[in-house]
């Protein structure tokens, strides 16, 4: 057996493993909303910097899945997936990156029972996240997008839409490093873009016909 076989022998094994314990959605958002009574993050480190930022995102994402809406054109393309397809997130409570782009992720799956999305927390699965690094980063959100029936990956996504990520790469060549002034801009760039970049990216991971 060759070496990419290997590993993609044990990437496999990685990510069947990991779907065996991830969360559904709903389980991950209820771990959010106890994370926030206590005052805590997901993770051994625990900060108030941290702590402060999962609540901000526990905002952000009940009001998304209230707010996003789904145009009759993209629900019509999403029924069309007749592959089963678990879409397995690698995150963390305190990402803001995360908490913009799950509920859309969620309201995807909702309109095909065919899609599955499950959560596991980045931390705990380095060695699963290890393979889906981002520029050699553990940036999250990663989402794997695995056929069930090929026990194959068909494509991952994250941590940001594709619009985002040309817009944050120019900013960092430039800059070398985000500032907090410009992390204030991608929510503004966030709310403006109202997932709808985020949806587009998504539908090319489904198999549509």
């Amino acid at each position: 057996m060759n070496s990419t076989n290997t590993k993609n022998n044990t990437v496999t094994a990685l990510i069947t493993k990991a779907i065996s314990t991830a969360m559904p959605y709903t389980t991950y958002r209820e771990l959010m909303h106890n994370l926030v009574t206590s005052n805590k993050s997901t993770g051994v480190v625990q900060t108030d910097a941290l702590a402060n930022y999962t609540m901000l995102n526990d905002k952000r994402m009940k009001r998304l899945e209230k707010t996003t809406k789904l145009t009759d054109d993209t629900i019509t393309k999403i029924k069309q997936s007749s592959t089963k397809i678990t879409w397995l997130v690698l995150t963390e409570s305190w990402c803001g990156d995360a908490a913009q782009s799950m509920p859309i992720m969620q309201k995807i799956a909702e309109q095909n029972s065919n899609i599955d999305v499950k959560v596991i927390l980045r931390d705990e699965n380095l060695d699963l996240m290890n393979h889906f690094l981002y520029n050699n980063t553990l940036s999250i959100p990663r989402l794997i997008a695995f056929n069930e029936e090929t026990q194959k990956v068909i494509g991952d996504w994250g941590p940001r839409p594709s619009t985002l990520t040309k817009i944050v790469e120019n900013f960092k060549a430039k800059n070398g490093s985000l500032t907090p002034e410009f992390k204030q801009e991608l929510q503004v760039w966030y709310n403006k873009d109202k997932g709808l970049n985020t949806i587009e990216d998504l539908l090319q991971l489904l198999t549509l016909k």
